[in-house]
């Protein structure tokens, strides 16, 4: 059980990913605290993920809290612009 559990949060989280790819690549990006906060849980998330052995989701969950951080160092990319 606990395998199916681990496959279905990850399989979640690469929807999130995939998602977020039109705004890492595209010119519009989110606000910065909104990026820097859910990068942060996103983390907490999956370093939760590890300590239960659910190496899937803690994968998948991290490459999202990545692409989320990448969006807030564009975000402020931009304002320095």
């Amino acid at each position: 059980m606990h395998r199916v559990q681990d496959i279905i949060l990850a399989i979640g989280s690469l929807i999130f990913a995939f998602a977020l790819l039109p705004s890492v690549l595209g010119k519009d990006k989110p606000a910065l605290w909104t990026s820097v906060v859910t990068g942060t849980v996103l983390v907490i998330f999956a370093i939760t993920y590890a300590t239960l052995s659910l190496w899937y989701a803690t994968i998948t969950t991290a490459l999202a809290a990545f692409l989320w951080i990448v969006l807030a160092i564009q975000k402020l990319s931009q304002t320095k612009d």
